[in-house]
């Protein structure tokens, strides 16, 4: 995305672009493997089509390619990639033996992506770069697309609930994009230059333990992004702000 002061350009340029349609087309290519039964491969095109649309948005700034154009352009990549594929998944693998009430929460993943996406746009040039507010549509898809690959590791006694289990996540993940909760963004890096060597032994670490259980781990860590969000928002947010007030007040 383009800075908030800064113009943004009208034009169209190739290379950001470029990762932006492979975003696109992994998503398309996610519903073409969910409607043939192939779910894990469906889940593994939602990962791959995230890695590209965090590289889009990296060439655009590194290159100073942005525009209006790739903004828009990426906007609907999105509400295809990680709105209408993760809906496709999830109705293919669990929620098609639910009736029309896994067809509803299914939907639920597109109309909350699509309004996401519309208010983000709208709002952008207001919203702080350290939060997104809302979870991201990425973030989402990727959650219910790494909970598909996660199955192997649920206890047997959960798997005759599967698809309820299911439902609840296809319900709340989506719900969660659209709502006032609090997530970093990870856009400013004012630590990671402070702590350079800590911050390259955490990526160490944290690459080893993806690349030992990616099944697994993958789920983990999208879980965990979404509970940092509501304990931030919940529990840390309102703290502060009390402490501050009451600082205010003996001042």
């Amino acid at each position: 995305m383009s800075e908030p002061h800064r113009p943004v350009s009208r034009g169209v340029y190739i290379l950001p672009n470029l990762f932006t349609t492979a975003s696109l087309f992994t998503g398309f290519l996610s519903m073409v493997f969910a409607v043939s039964g192939r779910c894990d491969s469906a889940a593994w095109a939602i990962l791959f089509s995230a890695l590209m649309d965090g590289l889009d948005g990296k060439v655009a700034r590194l290159t100073g390619s942005a525009s209006q154009f790739g903004i828009e352009y990426d906007s609907l990549a999105d509400c295809v990639a990680f709105g209408v594929a993760p809906a496709m998944l999830m109705w293919a693998w669990q929620l098609n033996s639910l009736g029309r009430t896994g067809v509803a929460v299914a939907f639920l993943s597109v109309a909350c992506g699509a309004l996401r996406l519309a208010r983000f746009n709208v709002g952008v040039a207001t919203t702080s770069k350290r939060f997104f507010m809302g979870l991201p549509s990425p973030a989402c898809g990727c959650t219910l697309a790494t909970f598909v690959l996660f199955r192997p590791y649920l206890p047997d006694v959960l798997l005759e609930q599967l698809p309820w289990i299911c439902l609840g996540l296809a319900f709340v993940a989506p719900l969660l994009m659209v709502s006032r909760v609090r997530y970093f963004s990870f856009k400013e890096y004012g630590f990671l230059r402070a702590h350079p060597f800590s911050t390259l032994v955490a990526a160490l670490v944290l690459f080893v333990i993806i690349f030992s259980a990616p099944r697994m781990f993958g789920f983990v860590l999208c879980l965990g992004y979404i509970l940092s969000g509501l304990l931030y928002t919940f529990l840390l947010l309102p703290r502060r702000n009390r402490q501050i007030l009451r600082h205010l007040t003996q001042s």
